[in-house]
């Protein structure tokens, strides 16, 4: 009896198509992850570590007095935010059996599930600083407390009031002088949005219960992660997502793994791809992210201005 028959690589390299590096990052930021769908993509970096300079700083003008008046100086200054690739990875097994089935399109069964898996690690680590790298800029929502731009769902008279109202989240943000262009939201906010009323008992976001909704607030759409990115203890994210950049360092690479075993973070053996007859696709990416924060005319100060604010639980 052998112990040692196994798929290599080219058994099933014709499985996987040649722009797989492409069609993978285009699954990731378009459908595995909400930040990168709506935060702003910069060039690709060089290196590992790479310099943004961000204003800090404005410039001044002055009336000038009288004909012979003196003209004054003013100043322009920035300062200098790095951003860090890091290095985001999956292992996806697939047991050979998966691959004995003739009818089975095996890259439309991973594809989905890598873009997924990716997304979900890189959200999370941006949004809420899970398993976060260190040289990443602070989570959104830990920011945001930070800079006083949160509100408790509940404080005002109703949900209209704690987003939309003078005191709202929305409002925070405007103070900072930045307008919403998205909102990160979790799926119970789909309920609490279709009971709003007006004054008169009118549905605010279900015109008939037959058509489907649109979720808007203040003119512009809500994201309803559905990568199991989103907290409930952070229902409603909003901000001026331009203002969040990312860079990739390492585009998406695969590699078909076939003698390998899979470990735990304890050393214990999870997989063994050659005595268990599976194999194994792994996939890795090097990005890194930052949030400049510049100085604006609206709010100078940058221990509260930050360009998002957040609905607690």
């Amino acid at each position: 009896m052998a112990y040692n028959s196994l798929i290599d690589r080219t058994g099933v390299a014709s499985l996987i198509p040649i722009e797989y590096s492409k069609e993978l990052l285009n699954m990731v930021t378009t459908e595995g992850s909400v930040v990168m769908r709506l935060a702003r993509r910069l060039r690709n970096m060089a290196r590992y570590q790479e310099t943004l300079p961000v204003i800090s700083a404005l410039p001044t003008a002055y009336f000038v007095n009288g004909e012979t008046g003196l003209k004054q100086t003013t100043e322009v200054s920035w300062e200098d935010k790095s951003i860090y690739a890091a290095e985001v990875a999956a292992i996806i097994p697939i047991p050979e059996s998966v691959l004995d089935d003739a009818d089975l399109d095996i890259w439309a069964e991973v594809r989905p599930l890598i873009g997924e898996a990716l997304g979900l690690v890189i959200d999370n680590a941006v949004l809420y600083g899970t398993n976060a790298p260190s040289t990443w800029p602070t989570a959104i929502v830990t920011a945001a407390g930070t800079a006083s731009n949160t509100v408790a769902l509940g404080t005002g008279a109703d949900l209209y009031e704690d987003i939309l109202g003078e005191d709202g989240t929305i409002a925070l943000l405007e103070a900072d002088g930045y307008m919403a262009t998205g909102h990160v939201a979790h799926l119970t906010m789909r309920g609490k949005l279709r009971g709003l009323r007006d004054a008169d008992g009118g549905l605010l976001f279900t015109a008939s219960p037959q058509a489907a909704n649109s979720y808007m607030l203040d003119g512009v759409g809500i994201e309803f992660p559905l990568n199991g990115a989103a907290s409930s203890s952070y229902p409603l994210i909003s901000g001026q997502w331009n203002q969040l950049v990312y860079a990739m360092r390492q585009d998406i690479t695969w590699k078909i793994l076939t003698e390998a075993v899979i470990q735990d973070g304890s050393g214990n053996i999870v997989y063994n791809l050659a005595q268990q007859d599976m194999i194994a696709l792994r996939v890795v990416m090097r990005l890194g992210f930052q949030l400049p924060n510049p100085i604006n005319r609206i709010n100078t100060s940058s221990t509260t201005r930050y360009p998002f604010a957040v609905l607690t639980g």
